[in-house]
């Protein structure tokens, strides 16, 4: 046979090497600036039904947590179920107030500002001193803590007024990234946690049928009905929490009028049952919390000083939530010279709520923002519209008790909900930053461990220890700001992350860092900043014709 001059045929390539995808390859998802399944932004709003049924809902959320500061430093003034009811209102009223003026010329974000645990520790420490003096009754006692309490937070206000108007507090901001916000915004969640499942251990009957309800109504109900019906889908996703509370309320009445709880100890009863609150007997039908209504404010250096370290932590943690809030309302990230108007517009509220008699200044709510992530509703208009149940209830104390009756365990569970989606927000902000860089993790790491470890530290010693902090010098108010700061998970990650990511090999690793992406939104100037900060940020009225922009 002659030969041919055809080529020879191609190799076959078998089909199981065709059929394996290459190493390595799978689903890649891009950066997002924002959250694509949000139903309404900041400036986005739903009906006016909706944001009624969202705004009470909110109320209720942040009613919890402002009888769980009451229920713990209320005893320790000396005071009894009357003054914790008036305390109650006093907070919902002044909790009311700042959160419009923060929605208004603050922050301009749905933030929800709310009593802050951050003031127990220099509140104790002042109760701890009036109670050394053996010719007080309790009802005495109480009237001089907070008296003392109100002085020392008027003038400690004046601090946050000085940070935030004077831009100093901006001047920091500036110097945040991504890298800082990541550790920042998770520990906001995670440093909340004994506010979460340990309170629901309390009465785990209650608690943890809520915190399953919960899950099932809130995230497998809605997928399961959106083959069946979309607009039950839609009313299960929004408002399903207020169902699980009614529902998980009712059977918690159930077992008290059974005598569930009859043999029970006292402090079991006082978390299961919905008659140990005694808000309802002692709270009165109408009262507007009025200026100094426990008498006039006494001023002392040494408590005024102790009280600036939790004032202080408020600034820190507010700081950190307001980046959750922005990513959960759809928002750009909040500038440096928002930031600093918030902190000093802050330092205003605290200023009136020594004024109208709290014992302890506000911060931002973590379990509002949570809830924001939750029902999928970023509108600044709900959370208006919730400042004013906020103030309704805070007057008519009667109706306000009622809801504030709710067993404590059940909120609990809700937080370990609300608080879990804020930290899992700042595990987003890592997407802006080289997630592959050694730098960056060993930066993140040790700003998340030691902000929830050290904390811990001292709150475990301050547990074990008669309510005494670490620091334990012969200067009292020293102690106190120690003592508060380091107590702070936000604080504590907030200092460190910020103080490791601007000196640790910051000069040329910017693109690493993420600051190509996040100091436009930081920025003030024309043509270094976002336009889109105005669309989010801006003024309701023209403020500029009045007052210098340095001051804003």
């Amino acid at each position: 046979m002659g030969e041919t001059n055809e080529p020879p045929p191609p190799p076959m390539m078998p089909m199981q090497a065709m059929m394996v995808p290459p190493v390595g390859a799978g689903a890649i998802h891009p950066p997002h600036e924002q959250f694509h399944h949000l139903n309404y932004c900041v400036h986005s709003n739903p009906s006016w039904v909706q944001v009624a049924a969202l705004a009470f809902l909110h109320y209720l959320v942040m009613l919890g947590s402002t009888v769980m500061l009451a229920s713990v430093i209320v005893p320790a003034m000396g005071g009894n179920a009357g003054d914790k009811a008036r305390v109650i209102q006093s907070f919902l009223f002044m909790s009311g107030i700042n959160t419009l003026l923060q929605t208004l010329i603050g922050t301009r974000l749905p933030t929800v500002m709310n009593a802050s645990f951050a003031f127990v520790v220099p509140v104790l420490s002042i109760a701890r001193e009036v109670k050394s003096n053996d010719l007080l009754n309790n009802q005495e006692r109480f009237k001089h803590t907070m008296r003392t309490a109100q002085g020392a937070l008027i003038v400690a206000s004046i601090l946050n007024m000085i940070l935030g108007f004077s831009t100093i507090w901006g001047a920091y901001a500036k110097k945040f990234s991504p890298v800082i916000m990541t550790p920042v915004v998770c520990v906001v969640g995670l440093g909340l946690f004994q506010l979460g499942f340990p309170q629901v251990g309390k009465c785990v009957e209650i608690g943890l049928p809520m915190l399953i309800l919960a899950v099932i109504v809130q995230q497998y109900v809605p997928n399961y009905f959106s083959y069946i019906h979309q607009r039950v889908t839609f009313l299960f996703e929004r408002y399903s929490l207020l169902l699980c509370i009614g529902i998980v309320w009712a059977f918690a009445a159930i077992l008290t009028a059974a005598g569930a709880y009859d043999h029970v100890s006292l402090k079991t009863q006082q978390h299961c049952r919905t008659d140990k609150s005694f808000l309802m007997s002692s709270a009165p039908w109408i009262k507007i919390p009025l200026p100094f209504q426990w008498g006039p404010p006494i001023f002392t250096a040494g408590h005024s000083f102790g009280m600036m370290g939790a004032v202080l932590v408020a600034a820190f943690e507010s700081t950190g939530a307001h980046f959750a809030t922005a990513r959960l309302a759809g928002a750009t990230p909040p500038p440096a010279h928002v930031l600093s108007r918030s902190v000093g517009l802050q330092g205003v509220g605290m200023f009136l709520e020594g004024i109208f008699s709290c014992p302890a200044g506000s911060s931002v709510s973590v379990e509002n923002i949570g809830l924001l992530g939750l029902t999928k509703v970023g509108s600044r208009r709900v959370i208006q519209i919730s400042t004013g149940f906020m103030i309704f209830f805070s007057i008519f104390g009667k109706f306000g008790a009622f809801f504030a009756s709710i067993p404590l365990p059940i909120f609990a569970a809700i937080y370990c909900i609300l608080f879990g989606i804020v930290a899992a927000v700042g595990v987003s902000f890592m997407q802006f930053a080289n997630q592959n860089s050694m730098r960056n993790i060993c930066i993140i790491g040790l700003s998340l461990f030691l902000g929830i470890s050290i904390p811990q530290y001292f709150n475990e010693y301050t547990s074990s220890a008669d309510g005494r902090g670490p620091a334990r010098t012969n200067a009292g108010w020293f102690n106190d700001i120690i003592n508060t700061v380091f107590a702070s998970g936000p604080t504590v990650a907030l200092i460190l992350a910020s103080v490791v990511d601007n000196t640790l090999e910051f000069r040329g690793y910017e693109s690493d860092r993420g600051l190509s992406w996040f100091q436009p939104f930081l920025r003030r100037h024309k043509g270094y900043s976002d336009p889109r900060n105005e669309e989010f940020y801006s003024f309701p009225i023209r403020v500029h014709d009045f007052i210098p922009s340095r001051f804003l």
